[in-house]
């Protein structure tokens, strides 16, 4: 399955990528699947997208669990909380 993945805010500076197309194995079936795929990659995803830190997720623009099943095509952001005043 390809999906498109964006990184926003200090995910993205973590990172020092915005936007990625990827190619998920078959296994990876669910937005928590593909987090824990792209921490697999080494240190620096690890880091950012380590399951303890607070990351927001959204799939094709919605706001979604970790759970969100996800379909060839769609588009998954990683994110920060955000706080405005």
């Amino acid at each position: 399955m390809q999906i498109e993945c964006r990184f926003f805010a200090s995910v993205r500076e973590q990172l020092g990528v915005s936007q990625e197309t990827l190619q998920l194995p078959a296994d990876v079936r669910t937005v928590a699947q593909a987090r824990s795929w792209l921490q697999a990659r080494g240190t620096v995803w690890a880091s950012a997208l380590a399951d303890g830190r607070a990351i927001r997720t959204a799939y094709n623009q919605q706001m979604c669990p970790p759970e969100q099943p996800l379909a060839d095509g769609g588009e998954l952001a990683f994110f920060p909380p955000v706080t405005g005043g």
